[in-house]
């Protein structure tokens, strides 16, 4: 072990100037070390060395500048380092190791908003489209991350997460829905949001963001904290008109020569979802088979889905025009899909004018669809399920979809296109008619 040297003050420590090393005493080895400025006669630093040995390895390691670190600490942080040195420890390796731990800590030290927007970065082409990916977004922003966003991932409990879920609302005066617990007044879209937060847990977890279990979970966490939202949620369907009213409707709306007018006979006479009527391009359509084929990006199951198209349908699709700038069958302005408002717009306005009985909206009229072909026709459910592009979860079902239960629902759709007209059936499917 090095000679314990005289034992400087901390005066005579700050008088120290000359270059080299220079021994204070206190502690065996500790130097203050003087090093001259490049190209230049004038010090420039002092810092603070222990000189030492591990075993039979000399070793050097600093404990700071001086002054920024004093006399007295130095002195301390020397007896620390030569304690460790006698217990077999390398403080330089431990310093590194420990540096190298504190580092990879910082790296997963992220909020739950810095991990929110890394999970929606990583899944952009998992949303079924931008409105989608615009929704998670905003319900983050506006019921999560005011109360949990700034919080480190790694610190948020189930406490915290019914704490979100059972913030209050306020009243809302447009419909009138009471103030309450967001867990029970917007049930719906809080079961969303605690989907949500699950999905960016289970994110954070196989990113070592977190450890432990994800607090989000519904099964045996949450549901264990608050009511099951099929027990507090009513169903609301979306208005529909009745029917019985639709013909004069179909009537009166085949009086609008607009887009949006166009694209809502269309989705009428074809009982689909309105957005795969604004996103439709002639390329889906084979006016010799007289078939729409919605390609699986613009179907809610992801399934590629056939469309028989009546005469009516296909009389209406001659009658539009071809633009050569865009491929969409109905485009709006700028020659973009029509806005998901467009047909809700329309039909706001007929029913304003007094052109329909009673408020209705786009989507309303798969239900309307679906009425007629129960109360009115003798087809089978899996043809009108088909019709309306549901789903058949039944294998055998399945496979007779590919064959011929196309011509099938051919002849309900050319029926519902009759019965929108005013026309009776034909003779040939009078037998499925009421």
């Amino acid at each position: 072990m090095p000679k314990v040297a005289k034992e400087l003050s901390a005066l005579e420590v700050k008088r120290i100037k000359a270059v080299g090393m220079h021994a204070v005493g206190g502690v065996a080895g500790l130097l203050l070390q003087v090093r001259m400025q490049e190209g230049s006669n004038v010090p420039s630093a002092r810092s603070w060395i222990l000189r030492t040995r591990l075993g039979t390895e000399r070793i050097h390691m600093g404990l700071g500048p001086y002054p920024t670190v004093g006399l007295a600490e130095a002195r301390e942080a020397a007896k620390v380092r030569l304690l460790e040195c006698r217990q077999g420890i390398n403080p330089i390796q431990k310093r590194k190791a420990d540096r190298s731990a504190l580092l990879a800590t910082q790296a997963k030290a992220k909020t739950f908003r810095e991990v929110a927007d890394a999970y929606l970065k990583a899944h952009t082409k998992a949303f079924s489209n931008e409105k989608h990916r615009q929704q998670w977004q905003t319900t983050l922003e506006a019921y999560v991350h005011p109360l949990i966003g700034n919080r480190l991932v790694s610190s948020i409990t189930m406490a915290d997460i019914v704490s979100v879920l059972e913030q209050p609302t306020d009243k809302n005066p447009r419909n009138n829905r009471p103030a309450g617990k967001f867990w029970e007044v917007k049930t719906e879209t809080a079961s969303r949001v605690q989907g949500r937060i699950k999905s960016i847990f289970d994110y954070a977890i196989v990113k070592e963001y977190r450890t432990g279990s994800n607090p989000a979970i519904w099964d045996g966490v949450l549901s264990t904290q608050l009511p099951s939202p099929k027990k507090i949620s009513k169903v609301k369907h979306h208005p529909a008109l009745p029917y019985s009213q639709a013909p004069k409707f179909m009537k009166k709306l085949c009086e609008n020569q607009s887009t949006s007018a166009a694209a809502l006979q269309f989705l009428i006479l074809t009982a689909v979802r309105s957005g795969s009527v604004r996103l439709a391009t002639w390329k889906e359509i084979d006016l010799q088979k007289k078939i729409w084929t919605i390609p699986p990006e613009n179907t809610k199951t992801k399934e590629e889905h056939r469309v028989p198209l009546s005469p009516s349908a296909l009389r209406l699709l001659k009658k539009l025009s071809r633009f050569t700038d865009t491929p969409l069958i109905f485009p709006g302005k700028r020659n973009k899909p029509l806005s998901d408002m467009a047909l809700s717009e329309l039909m706001r306005g007929m029913f304003e004018r007094g052109e329909m009985a009673q408020h209705a909206v786009p989507h309303g009229w798969r239900s309307t669809f679906r009425d007629w072909a129960a109360d009115k026709t003798n087809y089978p459910d899996e043809i009108r399920k088909l019709a309306s592009g549901h789903a058949v979860n039944d294998a055998v079902k399945a496979a007779y979809e590919r064959t011929d239960l196309l011509e099938k629902r051919r002849h309900l759709m050319n029926d519902w296109a009759k019965f929108l007209s005013g026309k009776r059936a034909t003779k040939e499917s009078r037998s499925n008619l009421r």
